[in-house]
């Protein structure tokens, strides 16, 4: 096991920023770059420098990669309910951690403490418990195949896992991949998204208190430079990637010249049906939560096409402005913050784009939402205003590219057939909502959409439990459940014994 000073919480998180600037954390060590070089990681509600992070590239994932394979053997050797011990050991260093985590991935990424980061440090700790106690679930079969013989099947971990996360839940969907790989048996290499990875790495650190040296390790870079020598590396045989359709594209071309499993989540475009019986306060309210409006809409479930019946739309739409224009936008540290910034000055550009374009439709409106802070210290801050269109078909660019900013699209129809064409009519499929009070009109919904998550009359995250993932463009594979540590992170072995 490790041996090193017990890692204090620090709630101040410009302090710890600094503290962990410009380090991976390989073989249970913070270590620079091996070139030296480092890049600068801002604030998106100031504008200002915070810290830097390591500029790794092909030397410094091989150490990486390196050490997790020297670890592996080890690891893979304990037996899984002492790796499943841990991993709950860990979750419960994590609850003591929540609050300095949720702080500083606020400060690096604008989404607001309360509503958005704190929640997301919890899920963390919620996740290690969970796969903690899956640990007892790596079993195999006996199968009755021939009376001379015994045969059987067992999970065995398929070695070193490179984890690619994004940067809008950084922390959050790092654990729900590093939870049942390493359950698993696997070791692990992550790449931090490069616009936020301070707080995974403070989460690493964190956790390498319990783990052994090797078995978790991680390293920040640019995409060409870091990504991708990740995913190349002759040591790593099992990717699992969250971020864009192109990249996962060469993800999955890359991962398949080398005949290696991967993992893809890759967005959505995801529909929410509100029929004329549904209780439209409810669905107003699940809209709010749904299109991830305290995250700026930076969410792939967001619900960025709201089909509302006739009898209902102007209802609906009036509602939901009132909800949203009551959201306080404003300092992300702030506890009276509900929705802080987007992340980068490139997506903000990408959002504003979006809403020109949308304004420029024929028949459009766009609703803006809220209110941007009157703080002269927030002044270079990316905030973007909610908005709302309505006017836009299913056809608008608005509504068929994923935003990954506070912009939904609300689309009349007149008829259910009308409503589930459209939600089909899409190259995602990750997640999608019905809301109504109809019985066999819900248990239809959920036949017909084509998406991956599908609820009824409410919205809620992904949650750990859960199976989580998409058809079509929005991805391969599933997270956050028990299949996903046994379909995803092992290898099913077939042993016989000739009984003769």
């Amino acid at each position: 096991m490790m041996t090193q000073n017990k890692l204090t919480a620090d709630i101040d998180p410009h302090r710890l920023a600094r503290a962990i600037s410009g380090y991976n954390l390989i073989g249970g060590e913070l270590v620079g770059a091996r070139s030296g070089n480092r890049f600068a990681v801002t604030n998106p509600a100031t504008g200002r420098e915070i810290g830097h992070a390591a500029q790794s590239d092909a030397s410094d994932v091989d150490r990486a990669a390196s050490a997790a394979a020297r670890a592996q053997p080890a690891w893979a050797a304990m037996s899984a309910r002492k790796r499943g011990t841990l991993l709950a050991d860990c979750s419960r260093l994590i609850a003591e951690h929540v609050e300095e985590l949720g702080r500083l991935v606020a400060l690096e990424t604008g989404k607001a403490l309360r509503t958005e980061s704190r929640v997301e440090a919890s899920v963390v700790a919620d996740a290690l418990q969970f796969y903690g106690g899956l640990a007892s679930e790596l079993k195999g079969e006996t199968v009755p195949f021939s009376p001379d013989m015994l045969t059987l099947t067992q999970r065995e971990p398929i070695g070193v896992v490179g984890v690619i996360i994004p940067w809008n839940a950084p922390m959050m969907l790092m654990a729900l991949k590093i939870a049942p790989a390493l359950v698993a048996g696997n070791t692990v290499v992550v790449k931090s998204a490069e616009e936020a990875p301070l707080a995974v790495l403070r989460l690493c650190q964190i956790l390498n208190q319990k783990l052994p040296a090797g078995v978790l390790n991680i390293v920040s870079g640019f995409g060409p430079e870091c990504g991708a020598p990740l995913v190349t590396h002759p040591a790593v045989g099992k990717v699992t990637f969250t971020g864009s359709v192109e990249t996962g594209r060469i993800v999955a071309r890359t991962a398949g010249e080398k005949l290696i499993p991967v993992t893809l989540e890759l967005g959505g475009k995801s529909p929410m049906i509100v029929m004329d019986d549904a209780d439209i306060a409810k669905a107003v309210a699940g809209a709010v939560s749904g299109m991830r409006f305290t995250r700026q809409g930076q969410s792939c479930t967001a619900a960025s096409r709201i089909f509302v019946h006739d009898k209902v739309h102007d209802e609906f739409v009036a509602l939901l402005k009132a909800r949203v224009d009551a959201l306080k936008m404003g300092d992300p540290l702030d506890e009276a913050t509900d929705i802080g910034t987007v992340i980068s000055r490139t997506q903000l550009d990408k959002v504003l784009g979006y809403i020109e374009s949308g304004r420029a439709e024929p028949h459009s409106r766009a609703l803006e939402c809220s209110q941007l802070p009157a703080d002269e210290s927030l002044r270079q801050g990316l905030f973007v205003r909610p908005v709302i269109f309505t006017g836009l078909g299913n056809a608008s660019r608005l509504a068929r590219e994923e935003i990954f900013g506070p912009v939904t699209c609300v689309i009349r129809f007149s008829s259910y057939e009308e409503a589930v064409a459209q939600a089909n009519d899409s190259d995602y499929g990750l997640a999608a909502t019905i809301w109504t009070q109809n019985l066999k009109t819900a248990l239809d919904a959920t036949r017909r959409l084509q998406a991956g998550f599908v609820q009824v009359n409410q919205n809620i995250v992904v949650q750990p439990g859960l199976s989580y993932g998409g058809v079509k463009q929005s991805g391969l594979g599933r997270e956050a459940s028990l299949e996903a540590m046994l379909d995803h992170f092992t290898h099913k072995k077939t042993v016989i014994f000739n009984m003769n």
